[in-house]
């Protein structure tokens, strides 16, 4: 019986557990640009496992792209688990520097409050600028970054989504069945 896939068109988020090797980011990214998937957001990072990244990467596409991207994925030698995580049983979150002018006194006390609102943090300050950090989801930050427009920012940093699962699943409940990926791969 044929599945039947979702043809609409919406961001989606993987995650990637991948052997800490040099180069492994790269593959992975390269595996994208080769199937002409644009990435909208990735961060890497090391994982609670010693040797092993998790690297979150979030693009548009289908349902049918994202299991065919993740099918991909899985078949590289470094990776040792993919998982797509839903936006509904996942916590997905960023993180962002934001440089604000801030010329005189009262500016500087109308950025604040704004900050205070969203629970972002004032983390540096000159006569003529604050920088303000914000960690939240990207709708979060792109409220606060139209917020600070009017002010006019000067330079924005942000981090790109890591996600995690909600609740007691992890990536580690999805590593690679040995007879399964790891066929090959010794002997070779």
């Amino acid at each position: 019986m044929k599945r039947e896939f979702d043809t609409v068109k919406k961001l989606y988020t993987l995650s990637i557990l991948v052997k800490d090797i040099p180069g492994v980011l790269s593959q992975v990214a390269r595996l994208f640009s080769r199937k002409g998937y644009n990435i909208e957001s990735i961060a890497s990072g090391p994982s609670k496992e010693p040797g092993l990244t998790r690297i979150t990467i979030v693009l548009m596409g289908d349902e049918l792209m994202i299991d065919q991207i993740a099918a991909q994925c899985r078949k590289l030698l470094p990776v040792m688990a993919v998982k797509v995580l839903a936006n509904d049983s996942s916590i997905q979150r960023e993180f962002a520097l934001i440089k604000v002018r801030a010329m005189d006194l009262n500016v500087r006390s109308e950025i604040i409050q704004i900050a205070d609102i969203f629970r972002a943090h004032v983390i540096d300050v000159s006569r003529q600028t604050l920088t303000v950090a914000i960690f939240g989801d990207s709708d979060k930050t792109s409220a606060l970054l139209d917020l600070l427009r009017d002010f006019g920012i000067l330079e924005v940093v942000r981090t790109g989504t890591i996600a995690i699962e909600r609740g007691r699943s992890t990536i580690y409940d999805d590593t690679k069945l040995k007879e399964e990926y790891n066929y090959g791969k010794n002997v070779l």
